[in-house]
């Protein structure tokens, strides 16, 4: 059974996302922790959140740390799916879930068009290979897993070893272990909203600004 995400003391974010539309767009072997607790704690946090996925069979299939895990719903198929029904987006790691993403060309341009857009996006483990794939990393601080220190920083990041790391409404943590602060900097930002005009960020990044 997942363990339940336990909120702060002062539970300051409860209900603070309500009305708000998450895309959680994830594949095959997606790590299962990555995804389920950070969606109860937006579903907690009064937000809805859809699985969008390249898969066609309805159904996409979890990791749990060394085997396979559970099979959730396909909410929206990666098709039929546009980034402009949701505000903010949840990249869960697992090493075959992103490496499978970053090949197809419209989850990517999905991922980029939450970027652009100044759309929050919290990225967690392997999730910010998209994010790399995509091209929007530069400028960015950011954490990971860290076997993807090399490409971050040759994709023009700047990587640092830290449970979480927030940059423009970018959130990033390392591993299963960070999910409880990642979950609180993850709804923090989804809450406060768009960060800049349609484009503003992508002209940061260019600039290299922060």
């Amino acid at each position: 059974m997942t363990p339940r995400y336990e909120a702060g003391k002062e539970d300051t974010m409860a209900r603070s996302l309500e009305g708000k539309k998450v895309a959680a767009l994830v594949a095959k072997g997606f790590e299962q922790v990555e995804l389920l607790q950070p969606r109860q704690a937006l579903e907690e946090a009064g937000a809805m959140v859809d699985i969008v996925s390249p898969e066609t069979s309805g159904k996409v299939r979890g990791w749990n740390h060394q085997d396979w895990g559970e099979e959730i719903d396909v909410d929206v198929m990666l098709a039929d799916a546009s980034s402009e029904n949701y505000d903010a987006l949840l990249l869960p790691g697992g090493v075959m879930n992103p490496d499978i993403l970053r090949t197809i060309p419209q989850a990517v341009q999905f991922a980029r068009e939450f970027f652009d857009a100044g759309k929050p996006i919290a990225s967690i483990c392997h999730g910010p290979w998209t994010l790399v794939e995509a091209d929007v990393v530069r400028g960015l601080r950011v954490t990971s897993w860290p076997s993807l220190e090399t490409d971050l920083e040759n994709a023009g990041a700047e990587w640092s070893d830290a449970e979480v790391v927030v940059d423009r409404g970018i959130v990033t943590s390392r591993k299963p272990d960070d999910i409880p602060a990642f979950n609180d900097k993850m709804i923090e930002e989804f809450a406060e909203g768009q960060h800049g005009a349609p484009g503003h960020r992508a002209k940061a990044r260019a600039a290299g600004a922060r």
